[in-house]
């Protein structure tokens, strides 16, 4: 996934194409990040009318998706105007070559415009999930994930899941260290799970004293994730019962301690299966996970690549030049 296409037009969001941007353009490579080309794709190469009074100037045409590794919607900034369907078509073509495609936000209407989300799974930011139901009922829209995936589609939530979506994308292509670098670049979190909720129903904890806890237990777990944590251990560190500890455990991150231990053991364990040459089942250990089994059955469902599969893959993306034009 070294090269990636941004399909531009009259009309997206500046955030989404500043986000796609600061992903894959600048070069990372003293990082340990790959070298991506980006390219701005149109149907027209002339110059392009932002909201805000910005202007964008493709490089590339439509035709250029054909070469492409990974193509990129950004969103509208009005939902219901119609895309051309040059560019419909041309993100048809692209997923039926089995290239991945992911579009961020309100990206998810073009995606349904285009056909390519009848009967898949689908989200949009939480307020758009109601509007993208209705012109298209074919389209299996979910409201609280801040991304997910069917069949190689992609689509995520409102703003900075949009930031989240495009580093699980470069941490599945290119590995955690990867993805990592970028998140420390852009001063952003390196890892947020898809079914991360959207927002929260019960406001962050307003008593310093709890945040401040439950800050101090998630910072003590990750450095033991190696050891059975519980969420009656993790309450105990807390000072709170299991119960009344996994409810604000919710109301401040989201998601539940569960979850939350099984996002950071799984990617605890894809850097040592880049880093290192352990033994799968003692990565499986050193990661938290009581059995190989266990892990292994987390983790391909997870990363949609069995452990050994993925270090093989994480071995050979480092050695792999971008394709020359």
């Amino acid at each position: 996934m070294h090269r990636v296409a941004v399909v531009v037009q009259p009309g997206i969001r500046s955030f989404d194409l500043a986000v796609i941007t600061e992903v894959w353009g600048p070069d990372r490579r003293h990082l340990g990040v790959p070298r991506f080309e980006l390219r701005r794709c149109a149907a027209d190469t002339g110059p392009i009318t932002l909201p805000g009074g910005l202007t964008l100037a493709p490089d590339r045409g439509l035709d250029w998706l054909a070469e492409a590794d990974l193509v990129v919607v950004p969103a509208l900034a009005a939902p219901s105007d119609p895309t051309p369907e040059p560019v419909l078509a041309a993100l048809r073509e692209a997923h039926a070559r089995g290239v991945p495609v992911a579009a961020l936000c309100a990206g998810a209407f073009i995606l349904a415009e285009a056909g390519l989300l009848a009967g898949r799974r689908a989200v949009t930011h939480w307020s758009l999930a109601p509007e993208l139901a209705a012109r298209h009922p074919c389209v299996l829209v979910e409201d609280a994930p801040l991304y997910v995936a069917d069949d190689g589609l992609w689509t995520s939530a409102g703003v900075a899941s949009g930031i989240d979506l495009c580093l699980h994308l470069v941490r599945q292509a290119h590995g955690a260290e990867a993805a990592a670098a970028i998140a420390r670049s852009m001063v952003t979190g390196p890892f947020r799970t898809g079914d991360h909720a959207q927002y929260l129903d019960r406001p962050t904890p307003v008593a310093d004293r709890t945040a401040e806890a439950l800050a101090g237990v998630r910072e003590r777990a990750l450095g033991r994730l190696h050891e059975p944590l519980s969420v009656a251990v993790m309450a105990r560190w807390a000072g709170m019962s299991p119960r009344s500890f996994a409810r604000h455990f919710v109301a401040a991150t989201g998601t539940t301690p569960h979850r939350w231990l099984l996002g950071h053991r799984l990617d605890a364990a894809r850097r040592l299966l880049e880093r290192t040459d352990h033994p799968v089942p003692e990565v499986a250990r050193r990661a938290g996970f009581a059995s190989e089994v266990t892990f292994r059955q987390h983790f391909t469902a997870q990363v949609g690549l069995s452990p050994r599969a993925y270090r093989s893959a994480a071995a050979a993306t480092p050695a792999a030049p971008p394709k020359s034009r």
